[in-house]
């Protein structure tokens, strides 16, 4: 059995710093092109298939507005 990450990111909280970004070691998150209710472009799961559920976002997370699930596939 296999685990597979995945993570939810709180749009409307999200202000985009980008530090999650840097901080995933397989490159699954990036910067939205849409922008939230405050006019932020929020982060979200552009490669969910690379995604190992290691939490760096999670943590890095200034706001903490990123949850990370491990999911058995």
């Amino acid at each position: 059995m296999a685990v597979r990450g995945a993570i939810e990111v709180e749009t409307e909280l999200c202000k985009g710093c980008g530090v999650c970004v840097v901080s995933c070691p397989s490159e699954t998150i990036a910067m939205s092109k849409q922008v939230n209710g405050k006019g932020y472009n929020y982060m979200y799961m552009a490669h969910p298939e690379k995604c190992t559920g290691c939490v760096n976002c999670a943590v890095v997370c200034p706001d903490t507005v990123i949850t990370v699930y491990r999911v058995k596939i």
